[in-house]
């Protein structure tokens, strides 16, 4: 295949017309027609409706009335999908990697888990419309830096400010585990006298301490409240405040964690300190450890998929076969993309972890409905069933495929336009009008 023809293909792809009929989100009554719907709850239907009113859900069925005034999409056998869910982004807190003006995920200080990731997303962040015309609906997006760095936060990808962005009020308190490993790439030297088994066990300790701080806080606010009278107001700590919802059990706790002897400490810490909502996040050695997993009952946002082994003696595809490995072992696996900018490529994490030994079908589960069921949003989220929010998509083909062309997405029942700063750029070079009124003189090149 020879240039031209190359550009020609790739020219007609993108320039399929797409089936959405605005230029603005709007919400409405919409009726998507002769499409094959992909529920995830309940299996697949062919030549199927789908009837969205306002912001939900109505109707699924073969024989479904349309509503009078509904405006009809006639999908022409195309797919319909629930909206992916990406379990582990920073995306809306960062503009430019390398420009630390356009960053927003840390706070100064190793003790900041009162810090909320939803004040700080920016819902014009130009990586948004990227994101959500590959279909992915729904990110957690969350803080770093430090031990506990804050609250992540579960939105939706269309809005005009956080606040309606959000995706069931979800937050999830960050735990970033101490590593007992050194991190896989160091920079720099290290001093002489440094010693990483004090380090590590200074961490722990540090971790214990405001751990037995909260749950102590936690025992003394219960008191007060029971019962106030005669007692003093306690102090408010606003860091203590914070961990009190995840040591209470009313916030889950995400730790961030992925050697397989830091998952193991973190299994047993999470045992002796008895807490029962909580989720290991990142997990890129969890097969090795899958079995302690499973028996522990913890659930995983698995990922990035698209990542290189943890170790130079893995094989090539332990990234990929990662999560896989995890789901056979029986542990609750949801995938994240680990992005700020690349979240569109979640499709493509998930397809890599289908083809690597967890199969198309709990691959797209762990990108809707299984990531909904473990934040705790699966009454709303993650597959297509009546009541459910409409976050959906319509699809040439399967999302994990890169020739697959997504024609109609709403987003909280919003109809969103096929639109981002790619296909405007595309479209701005496809049509170019110079407005030129007498040529160019191009002049020879100079030999």
């Amino acid at each position: 295949m020879n240039v031209l023809t190359l550009l020609l293909v790739v020219a007609s792809l993108l320039a399929q017309d797409t089936i959405q009929d605005t230029d603005r989100a709007r919400q409405g009554t919409y009726a998507i027609t002769n499409a094959r719907i992909e529920t995830i709850s309940d299996g697949v239907l062919e030549q199927g409706t789908v009837v969205i009113e306002g912001d939900r859900i109505v109707a699924i069925g073969r024989d479904v009335a349309i509503p009078p005034g509904a405006k009809v999409i006639d999908a022409g056998g195309q797919h319909v999908y629930p909206g992916m869910i990406d379990s582990g982004t920073q995306l809306g807190l960062v503009e430019i990697g390398s420009v630390r003006e356009t960053n927003d995920t840390n706070e100064v200080g190793d003790l900041t888990p009162q810090m909320d990731a939803l004040t700080a997303i920016n819902p014009n962040a130009v990586a948004i419309p990227v994101t959500r015309v590959s279909g992915v609906t729904t990110v957690v997006s969350e803080p770093a830096g430090g031990l506990f760095p804050g609250m992540a936060a579960a939105v939706n990808l269309h809005g005009y400010t956080p606040e309606q962005m959000t995706a069931g009020g979800v937050r999830l308190m960050i735990l970033e585990f101490p590593r007992k490993s050194p991190p896989r790439f160091s920079f720099g030297r290290q001093d002489d006298d440094d010693d990483p088994e004090k380090r590590y066990r200074e961490a722990m300790e540090k971790l214990n301490e405001i751990w037995d701080r909260a749950e102590l806080y936690h025992r003394i606010a219960t008191s007060w409240e029971q019962d106030p009278s005669g007692k003093q107001t306690p102090e408010y700590v606003p860091e203590m405040a914070a961990l009190r919802n995840a040591v209470s059990g009313d916030m889950p706790l995400m730790i961030k964690v992925n050697a397989a002897e830091d998952i193991e400490v973190a299994i047993d810490w999470v045992k002796t300190r008895e807490l029962e909502h909580v989720v290991f996040s990142g997990v890129s050695e969890g097969w090795r450890v899958a079995d302690k997993l499973a028996e522990a009952g913890i659930p995983v946002f698995a990922g990035p998929v698209l990542a290189t082994p943890s170790r130079n003696s893995d094989r090539y595809d332990k990234a990929y076969a990662n999560a896989g490995l995890m789901s056979k072992a029986g542990v609750k696996v949801a995938l994240r993309s680990g992005e700020s900018e690349n979240v569109r490529n979640l499709p493509f994490n998930a397809g890599f972890a289908a083809t690597y030994g967890m199969g198309r079908e709990e691959a797209l589960r762990a990108v809707t409905l299984t990531a909904a069921e473990v934040l705790g949003i699966d009454d709303d989220y993650g597959s297509l069933e009546v009541g459910k929010k409409a976050n959906l998509f319509v699809s040439t083909g399967d999302p994990f495929e890169p020739k697959s062309h997504i024609t109609a997405l709403f987003i909280d029942g919003f109809n969103v336009p096929i639109t981002n700063r790619q296909t405007e750029l595309y479209e701005e070079f496809l049509n170019r009008d110079e407005g030129r009124n007498t040529p160019v003189n191009v002049l020879p090149a100079d030999n």
